[in-house]
């Protein structure tokens, strides 16, 4: 059996309430467990929180300039922002958007961005080139597009660290199906370098960690 990778610098495994439990150092902001400074990610919450629980190579490292499409209210970024450098995160939806700045306010490293992960032409001149890191969670067709269109922001040596739902894609269709399918359309411009089904804390989902093709 391979060993799980090694963690980002900034996120640890600790002892919370008995239990071994990924935590980053920051504010709380969606009632998770604390111990000191330290706070609860909690993976059935978190998508990424999976994938770390999970033993999934994401590449990270810590410090990295990030690019989150579908920040929603701040759940997840606000643990990457804890370890991450400069992270961008962009949410469409106004209400969500409220609490993404209200996780933002003691997190100076997270600009949010009421913008349509669809439409990278409206942040282009926002976000910096060359990130090391795009982390994609958006709940709608259109997964692979997404991940496509935002790749001119990606370095040549960058990650992709995609969560593909299967039910926002196609609710009809079996989710293996629309796994595969969505996998080929992000192969014209990623090559797969580890995929990983999170049914055991998101139903119907799959975690995917890629890098641009040349």
């Amino acid at each position: 059996m391979r060993e799980k990778p090694t963690l980002p610098t900034g996120v640890e495994r600790r002892d919370v309430d008995g239990q071994s439990r990924l935590v980053t150092r920051g504010d709380p902001v969606y009632g998770e467990p604390t111990d000191g400074e330290w706070r609860v990610w909690d993976p059935n919450r978190s998508k990424l929180g999976a994938m770390f629980d999970l033993g999934v190579d994401t590449g990270l490292e810590g410090g990295e300039t990030v690019l989150y499409l579908g920040a929603a209210s701040g759940t997840t970024v606000s643990h990457v922002a804890d370890f991450a450098g400069p992270t961008y995160a962009i949410e469409f939806a106004p209400r969500p958007t409220r609490d993404l700045l209200a996780a933002a306010e003691s997190r100076p490293r997270l600009f949010p961005l009421l913008k349509d992960a669809r439409k990278p032409e409206t942040y282009a001149h926002v976000v910096e080139a060359n990130v090391d890191v795009i982390v994609q969670d958006v709940a709608t067709r259109g997964q692979a597009d997404v991940a496509l269109a935002n790749r001119q922001f990606l370095a040549d040596d960058g990650r992709l660290v995609l969560a593909i739902k299967a039910r926002s894609e196609d609710v009809t269709a079996a989710p293996d199906a629309v796994f595969s399918n969505v996998r080929e359309q992000l192969e014209e411009g990623y090559e797969v370098l580890e995929a990983r089904r999170l049914d055991e804390y998101h139903t119907d989902h799959l975690g995917i960690i890629a890098r641009p093709r040349d």
